[in-house]
């Protein structure tokens, strides 16, 4: 496993714990912001469909997943929503949070 594989296992588990019963819409925008200051971007993509397409497999795609990471890259949602996603990430061991303040 290179150390590349173990960073992305790690924000995938941090992502399942800090949203156990999945992702809300309105956090997507700032957590893939979050996402993409850490990895790349189909990294970004990758952990994207991970966690959104378990519990939601039905409703994101991904050319939809791959749209929202093009859109942040474009524009990043707020601070304060950026915020919002960091902190309860944070609350789960999250330890790139502090990069959103």
């Amino acid at each position: 496993m290179t150390e590349s594989t173990g960073s992305f296992d790690n924000v995938v588990q941090w992502l399942r714990a800090g949203y156990p019963q999945g992702v809300p819409p309105k956090d997507y925008f700032p957590l893939l912001a979050l996402l993409k200051r850490s990895l790349s971007e189909e990294d970004v993509i990758k952990a994207a469909q991970t966690v959104l397409k378990s519990v939601n497999s039905d409703t994101v795609t991904e050319g939809e997943i791959r749209t929202a990471v093009e859109a942040v890259i474009a524009k990043e949602p707020n601070p304060e929503e950026v915020h919002q996603v960091a902190s309860r990430l944070a609350s789960v061991g999250w330890p790139l949070a502090a990069s959103a303040r």
